[in-house]
């Protein structure tokens, strides 16, 4: 029942539709039917032109990731299992909400607000392979998906390493690759149609 408490804690958190609640107030504007369509902080800042309402998207998109971990931590118990069930639900809600007609994110920030407080270390791989990427096509999806992949890979690679770095630790190296691999996911799914673009891009150059 546990793991049930766990799910529900973030599905109902990670469902909150940060981007088109403030842009619905403040703009007036369906951010679903604006820009690329994503209900996040940059397509919010991109159709908004508002630094503040992008700033507040990011911060609220965080939150729900953290809070989330911390809830769980505090009610169900500090446990791996229960914590990644809920951040994996969250950041689940938050890429399909229910209250927008299953649209929403692409999950980066709720992940990231989460990360925060059970694995610093696979936020700063996550970070510093996205810089990485960015420097050279410098396109946010590219770095996105390639930090994704690689966080992934190294999710069940290194696993040993990371999990020892992590609180609370999961109770297997097995159990830590799945979890912080569905994580990175869930994530890479959202990706899917902006990488057709990109590919489809470069074929017709090429």
């Amino acid at each position: 029942m546990n793991i049930l408490y766990s799910f529900f804690i973030g599905y109902i958190l990670g469902s909150f539709p940060t981007a088109y609640i403030l842009l619905k107030r403040y703009k007036n504007v369906d951010i679903r039917c604006e820009g690329s369509g994503n209900v996040g902080a940059h397509n919010s800042f991109k159709v908004s032109k508002s630094k503040l309402i992008g700033f507040s998207v990011l911060s609220i998109d965080l939150l729900k990731g953290f809070c989330t971990v911390l809830i769980v931590k505090l009610i169900i118990g500090d446990d791996f299992l229960y914590i990644m069930t809920g951040l994996n639900a969250a950041v689940f809600a938050h890429c399909y909400s229910p209250w927008i007609n299953f649209k929403g994110g692409r999950g980066i920030a709720t992940a990231g607000g989460g990360s925060l407080l059970i694995s610093i270390p696979i936020l700063i791989i996550w970070g510093i392979v996205w810089l990485i990427a960015f420097i050279f096509p410098r396109n946010i999806h590219i770095s996105n998906i390639s930090a994704s992949v690689f966080t992934a890979v190294a999710s069940f690679v290194s696993a040993l390493s990371l999990n020892r770095l992590t609180s609370p630790r999961a109770s297997s190296t097995l159990e830590f690759g799945l979890f912080v691999g569905t994580l990175m996911m869930i994530i890479l799914v959202k990706h899917f149609d902006p990488m057709k673009v990109l590919l489809l891009k470069w074929y017709n150059k090429n």
